[in-house]
């Protein structure tokens, strides 16, 4: 397989889509459609899958790669198709993506004629199986249901001249590994394969090289903000103890105002319960998660498109392949376990030239993952602190100003003059305006405003250690701020005994019935470790510490000195 990508050479003039030699037809429906110059893939991808070549692309979601593959397949469909059984076969991993992709094909070949077929889970198969008997051309599919039709008869690949796996990492991420090597088994040795992906891990490469034949290898690199100008999608985090992550989530959206916003979550149970606290808020929240049927999901998505909801609460599978115009912010509840993955949920938003904000809201142990992935992404993520009440008071006041200032320019305020005239005689016009304006604030607010409460602000901290002897010498570490309501345990054990917060984690889960998320700041220096536990089961995870091993070690366990009981 060639080892060197092709990159996209700045210094030469963009082509047109009609310098990359498509039929009539599809400039047609690219004119219509207001494309007027192809995306560095599609400029990259589509010469080469005309010449019939295998190609691997890396481009992250929203370049506009569906195009890049849709395009040729469209062009290179034949005139005589003697049988109903598909020439092209396009895997992804969700229902959602398959639906986008199938609208794509529909959009750009409007004009010739070809039959696309979405199948998926959730769909009835009924309808899938009379279309797939009556005869299509390009089949959209998620691979498992995929497979299951190959297994019924009713999907045959015999025919098929290209297959497509889109967004492959996420595929894999989700499991359907085997499934794709099965579907790949049952197609045609000499085709055309195409595989991308927004990320390339090892296992990527080792499927490009065991179905891929000498292909081409793009890579199309994020775009980078021209100087001086903010990028496209603003990243900031915020660090904050669990217990109080609901409050700052609804302090940071209320400040941000979203126009519509996807909250990632990692449980079911955590979409649920954070709906029913956002919906307590004021928001208008719905949850989406792999717990829901088909039709609700496909009700929520249109209330979310419709615009009659404004912040959808979701599991990381459930909201693959989502691709929402509205969507002005993306949130990470937690900071995601892999780079991959943050990557993937911030490409919901900055797409197609709109400016984007992604928010992840990190627990004090949690800033170490937000640096690697940083460093993985070689982009900054912003270290803000929570907004005070006195800082949404202040963007309430913004937001009641801009609405009154869009009314002066817009509205037609002549039916209300009279009110005005006839206050103006017994008041100052300065107060009839301010009474107006207070009455117009009071009416956009959620109704929390009175009885917010500050949100504690967590600091960076590095783990100070204490120097030999000094305890018993009455010397004290600095006091740690912490969270109100907890407590530290102290751990003789620290990095030198190989311990790792995962092993602080187990062992306190294991011994205890405390449950991990309970579990706050955890400092872990080279003798010693600190962890943050509610008061109220202290006792408890202290003698539960003292009679089990960490690392194959006991080790000396209490409450931490500065701060006491």
């Amino acid at each position: 397989m060639s080892s060197t990508p092709v990159l996209p050479d700045p210094s030469t003039e963009p082509p047109a889509f009609a310098d990359l030699g498509l039929r009539p037809e599809l400039l047609a429906a690219l004119s219509a459609l207001g494309y007027e110059e192809p995306t560095p893939i599609q400029r990259e991808a589509i010469g080469p899958l005309l010449a019939g070549r295998d190609l691997l692309g890396q481009a992250a979601t929203g370049t506009g790669k569906t195009a890049a593959f849709a395009l040729p397949l469209l062009q290179r469909m034949p005139d005589e198709r003697p049988t109903g059984d598909p020439v092209a076969l396009v895997l992804v991993p969700t229902r959602e993506l398959a639906v986008q992709v199938s609208e794509a094909f529909h959009r750009y070949g409007k004009d010739l004629g070809t039959r696309v077929l979405p199948i998926y889970g959730g769909q009835p198969i009924g309808r899938q199986l009379r279309a797939l008997d009556n005869g299509v051309d390009v089949v959209v599919a998620t691979p498992g249901r995929a497979l299951d039709h190959i297994a019924r008869g009713t999907l045959r690949l015999g025919n098929l001249a290209t297959v497509v796996l889109d967004e492959a990492d996420e595929m894999l991420d989700m499991g359907f590994a085997e499934d794709i090597e099965a579907i790949l088994e049952h197609a045609p040795e000499q085709r055309q394969t195409v595989l991308f992906s927004a990320t390339m891990p090892a296992r990527i490469d080792g499927m490009a090289r065991a179905h891929l034949t000498d292909p081409v290898r793009i890579l199309i690199a994020r775009e980078q903000p021209v100087a001086g100008e903010a990028p496209r999608v603003r990243q900031s985090a915020y660090l904050v103890a669990r217990a109080h992550k609901p409050a700052a989530l609804g302090r940071v959206l209320d400040v941000e105002s979203p126009t519509a916003a996807i909250v990632f979550c990692r449980s079911r149970e955590e979409v649920d319960r954070l709906t029913e606290t956002m919906n307590g808020r004021g928001y208008r929240a719905e949850a989406l998660h792999g717990g829901m049927s088909q039709e609700q999901r496909d009700r929520v998505m249109g209330r979310l498109r419709a615009g009659t909801a404004d912040l959808l609460v979701a599991t990381d599978v459930a909201a693959r392949g989502l691709d929402v115009e509205q969507l002005s912010h993306v949130v990470n509840y937690d900071v995601p376990s892999a780079p991959e993955s943050y990557v993937h949920r911030i490409g919901r938003v900055g797409r197609a030239g709109r400016e984007g904000v992604a928010i992840t809201l990190a627990e004090p142990r949690e800033h170490r993952m937000l640096k690697t992935i940083e460093r993985v992404t070689g982009q900054r993520i912003t270290i803000d602190k929570i907004p005070t009440v006195a800082d949404l008071r202040t963007r309430r006041l913004e937001l009641t100003q801009a609405a009154l200032r869009e009314s002066l320019l817009e509205d037609d305020l002549e039916p209300f003059r009279v009110i005005v005239e006839t206050l103006s005689d017994e008041f100052d016009l300065m107060e009839v305006a301010l009474a107006a304006v207070k009455l117009a604030h009071e009416a956009t607010l959620p109704g929390t405003e009175e009885t917010e409460e500050e949100i504690p602000q967590v600091a960076v901290r590095a783990p100070r250690e204490t120097r030999p002897g000094s305890e018993a010498r009455g010397e004290r570490r600095p006091a740690r701020a912490r969270t109100s309501g907890t407590t530290q345990v102290f751990i003789g054990l620290g990095r030198r005994a190989g311990v790792r917060p995962q092993d602080l984690v187990g062992a306190i889960t294991g011994e205890t019935r405390i449950r991990g998320r309970d579990i706050g700041s955890i400092e872990i220096a080279d003798r010693f470790s600190l962890v943050e536990v509610p008061i109220a089961v202290a006792d408890e995870v202290i003698a539960g510490l003292r009679e089990s091993t960490i690392k194959g070690r006991k080790a000396t366990v209490r409450r931490d000195r500065d701060t006491g009981r």
